[in-house]
């Protein structure tokens, strides 16, 4: 098990995730504290449990989606990094992901692209948005650009 923790760049957040990693599947459970808000989420491969603490829960399953990703959370970044190996020479990729809002926990169908780059980065599209996402050895987010940076 791998404790991370993460500060928000573009609001005051943090998160705490402890994380098992696994090419196969990864779990995790964690916190996120907003403005206004303290978001409990616990990852299995094919499930999500979030929940709003004071105000709502709710369990998203993949529905045949890629993967599970979380608004505002670095950690669902790294879910095909790990599963695809694109720090280990992998190419790129078009995804179908289950993206959930925060806090609204609202379900959405996303269409993503990772695209991996020299040095640990990985370029990350979706719709008109891209970012270069750099990750650590251990293929957790290192740095995400206007939103978060790993701390511990």
């Amino acid at each position: 098990m791998t404790t991370v923790t993460w500060r928000g760049l573009d609001e005051p957040r943090m998160e705490i995730a402890r994380v098992h990693l696994g090419r196969a599947a990864m779990r995790a459970s964690g916190t996120q504290i907003g403005v206004g808000y303290e978001l409990h989420y616990e990852l299995e491969p094919d499930l999500l449990r979030l929940e709003i603490v004071g105000d709502r829960s709710v369990e998203v399953s993949l529905d045949g989606a890629d993967f599970f990703d979380l608004g505002n959370s670095p950690l669902f970044n790294s879910l095909p990094v790990l599963r695809d190996g694109l720090l280990d020479g992998g190419s790129s990729h078009d995804y179908s992901m289950r993206w959930v809002s925060v806090p609204e926990l609202e379900v959405s169908e996303q269409k993503q692209r990772y695209e991996p780059l020299p040095d640990n980065v990985v370029r990350f599209t979706s719709g008109d948005f891209v970012a270069e996402i750099r990750f650590g050895e251990d293929g957790l987010v290192d740095f995400y650009p206007d939103l978060a940076e790993r701390v511990a």
